[in-house]
C-alpha cells in the first residue's frame, strides 16, 4: 500500500474537529489506501478497525434504488407507473410514480420530521433527545411509518418539486417486498450482497447488534434535570428508520458495491444512465447524488448518518476511483457536528477527486 501522508493528515483533521474516529479507504490510480484515526471507543486507546462494520444511514437508499431498478430491468416494475399500482393499501396519490419515489419528488411527508424553507419544523416519530434514546429498542413496522407520513399534509404536488424524504425509501422497500414476494433482506442477499461477495453488509429489520469488529456510536442528550448525558447507542433497533437508512456495511463492501454499480455490473446501461440523471434542484438522481468537482469532473455519491455512525461513498462515474469512509462520533439533537462533517467530507473529496461540494447529511439522512 502506497504511503499517503496527505490522506492520513486529512482524517486526523476530522478527528481534531470533533469526531471520535474515522476509517478511510481510497481506490485510485495510486492503488488502494486504507487508514484510520481517532478512537474506536471512548475511554479506550485503540483506533477504529480499518474495515469495521458501521451503520451506513442513507447509503441504504442507493442499495434499495438499485434493487428497484433491477426489477424495472426485468419488466416487473414500471419506473413511470403509479406506485399505488403496487401498494394499493396506502391510497397513495395516483400521480406519484415509482421514479418520483426514488428521486424524492413525490412530495410525501418525511416521517422523521419535515424542515420547511421558512425555518419551521413539523415533527414525525421521535428521532432526537431523551425520547429517541428511551425508544431506541422499539420496533416500528414500515407500514406504520408510511401511514404516519400519509396522515400529514404533502409537502408539494407530486413531481412539482424536490424534497428529501425517508418515507420514499420505506415505500421503495415495501414495493420490492410486494413485487419480489419476500423480505427485502432476502432479495438484497440474492441480487446484490451474494453476487458481489459483500459478506460485511447486512440489511437488518429489527436486529440490534452491529457485527464485530466495529467502532462505537454515541448520543448526547439532556436529562430532565438539565444534565448532559452521553450514551453508547451502537446497539439499537433500526426499524425506526427502516429503508430510509437501516443497513450496516464496511468501507470495503461500500467500495465493491459502488464500483460494481457504476461499472455496469448490476444494471443495464440505460437504467444506470437514468439513475445518474439528476434533478436540477438538488443534483439527485435515483438513489444517488450527482456532483461536479472543482477540477471539472463528476462524482456519484451518497452519504449517510444515523445517531453516532456515518458513512461516505464517492466514485467517479465509471467506478474506477472511489472513496469510502466510516465515521463514529457523539451525535446530539443540535447536530453540532453537521458543519465539521461537511467540511471534512469536502476536504476528503478535494484530496481524492480534485475538489467537490457535498450535500448536507443530517443525523437521520
Amino acid at each position: 500500500m502506497a504511503d499517503r501522508p496527505e490522506l492520513q493528515k486529512a482524517i486526523q483533521e476530522i478527528v481534531d474537529s470533533g469526531f471520535t474516529g474515522v476509517q478511510l479507504r481510497v481506490h485510485d490510480e495510486q492503488g488502494e489506501w486504507v487508514g484510520s484515526a481517532g478512537l474506536g471507543e471512548l475511554g479506550e486507546s485503540a483506533e477504529p478497525p480499518t474495515d469495521g462494520h458501521c451503520r451506513i444511514g442513507s447509503n441504504t437508499k442507493t442499495f434499495i434504488a438499485t434493487l428497484v431498478l433491477q426489477l424495472v430491468a426485468e419488466g416487473r416494475i414500471g419506473l413511470d407507473t403509479p406506485a399505488d399500482d403496487y401498494l394499493p393499501e396506502f391510497g397513495l396519490d395516483r400521480r406519484i410514480t415509482v421514479r418520483m419515489v426514488l428521486q424524492h419528488t413525490s412530495g410525501v411527508f418525511n416521517f422523521t420530521g419535515e424542515f420547511y424553507d421558512d425555518g419551521t419544523f413539523a415533527p414525525g416519530i421521535p428521532v432526537t433527545g431523551m425520547e429517541w434514546v428511551d425508544n431506541r429498542f422499539k420496533t416500528y413496522r414500515p407500514e406504520e411509518l408510511v401511514r404516519l407520513a400519509l396522515s400529514k399534509p404533502a409537502r408539494f404536488e407530486p413531481g412539482t418539486d424536490w424534497s428529501y424524504s425517508n418515507t420514499n425509501y420505506v415505500l421503495a422497500k415495501l414495493l420490492i417486498e410486494k413485487v419480489a414476494g419476500c423480505p427485502l433482506a432476502d432479495e438484497m442477499q440474492r441480487r446484490i450482497l451474494g453476487p458481489l461477495g459483500l459478506s460485511g453488509t447486512v440489511a437488518p429489520y429489527t436486529q440490534q447488534e452491529v457485527p464485530e469488529p466495529h467502532a462505537h456510536a454515541y448520543y448526547r442528550y439532556e436529562e430532565e434535570d438539565g444534565r448532559q448525558k452521553t450514551v453508547d447507542v451502537t446497539r439499537q433497533n433500526p426499524s425506526w428508520i427502516s429503508g430510509g437508512g437501516d443497513m450496516i456495511s464496511t468501507t470495503q463492501d461500500l467500495h465493491t458495491f459502488i464500483s460494481a454499480l457504476l461499472a455496469g455490473k448490476l444494471l443495464p446501461a440505460p437504467l444506470l444512465a437514468e439513475m445518474c440523471t439528476s434533478h436540477p434542484k438538488a443534483g439527485y438522481g435515483l438513489g444517488v447524488f450527482v456532483q461536479d468537482t472543482e477540477a471539472g469532473g463528476t462524482i456519484i455519491t451518497h452519504n449517510g448518518g444515523i445517531t453516532g455512525h456515518a458513512a461516505l461513498m464517492y466514485s467517479t462515474p465509471d467506478g474506477s476511483k472511489t472513496l469510502t469512509a466510516a465515521l463514529n462520533y457523539v451525535d446530539d439533537a443540535a447536530m453540532s457536528l453537521a458543519e465539521p462533517f461537511q467540511k471534512a467530507t469536502q476536504r476528503l473529496v478535494k484530496e481524492v477527486f480534485g475538489g467537490g461540494r457535498t450535500e448536507r447529511t443530517a443525523s437521520t439522512g
